[in-house]
Order: C-alpha cells, then structure tokens, then sequence
C-alpha cells in the first residue's frame, strides 16, 4: 500500500492528510501531535479514528492544517483520516460511520448583517 491523501474541513479549517503505514506517528505542521495541540481532548479526537478501527500505530500521518482555531483544525484532521482509513480498508465505514467520524460538520459563523451588532444581536432600541 502507497501513501492515501485526504482533505478534512470544519468550520474554516482546512487539513490535507497523508497516510502511510509505519509505527504511529502524527506529524502536525511539522511539529508532534501533542506539542502541536497541547491538551489531550484534542489529541484524542485526532487520535479517535485509530481507536475505533484498532489500527492505532500502524500508520504514520503526516497533516498540513490550516485556518480557523485548534479544535475546528482537529475535527478537520479526525475527518481526513476517518476518509483515508475507509479508502485503505472498507470494513472501516462500518465502524466508522454510527460515530459520526465520515459526516463533514457543514455547521459556520453566521455572516454579520447591516444595522445590526453581530449577527443576531440587535443595538439597543429605544422607544424614546
């Protein structure tokens, strides 16, 4: 098996993923996983799609990430390598999918309108 690349988005965040088998390390923009993010929240739902399937430690992952903040930029890597898992082995899907890991969370910041102070937040109103 070559190498799998992957795109994984969430929010703003965009993260392109290369998979290959190896010994289980995940490279972050250079940097490991965990110096990277820091908490380990984090490096666990990187970490999640491994876990399920039980193929922790058999890939090496490399992740160039960019865009919005750390969490939005982990769910982005989670969602790659969820896909790059389900190109690798089909049997992945399955455990893959009842979790919620193959579905890209469309979910953004609602856009600011004219007139108002945020996007739904109004001014003051004064009847007066």
């Amino acid at each position: 098996m070559s190498i799998v690349h992957k795109i994984g988005r969430r929010k703003t965040s965009v993260a392109r993923v290369y998979v290959r088998p190896g010994s289980g390390v995940i490279t972050i923009n250079k940097k490991d996983s965990k110096e990277y993010f820091g908490t380990d929240v984090l490096v666990y739902k990187v970490n999640q799609p491994f876990l399920l399937t039980e193929t922790a430690g058999q890939y090496d992952v490399t992740v160039n990430v960019f865009g919005g903040g750390i969490t939005g930029q982990a769910e982005a890597i989670r969602l790659a390598i969820s896909r790059a898992l389900c190109e690798i082995n089909e049997e992945n899907r399955l455990l893959l999918k009842p979790h919620g890991l193959l579905t890209r969370d469309a979910r953004m910041v609602e856009r600011k309108k004219p007139g108002q102070k945020k996007a739904r937040k109004k001014f003051q109103f004064s009847k007066r």
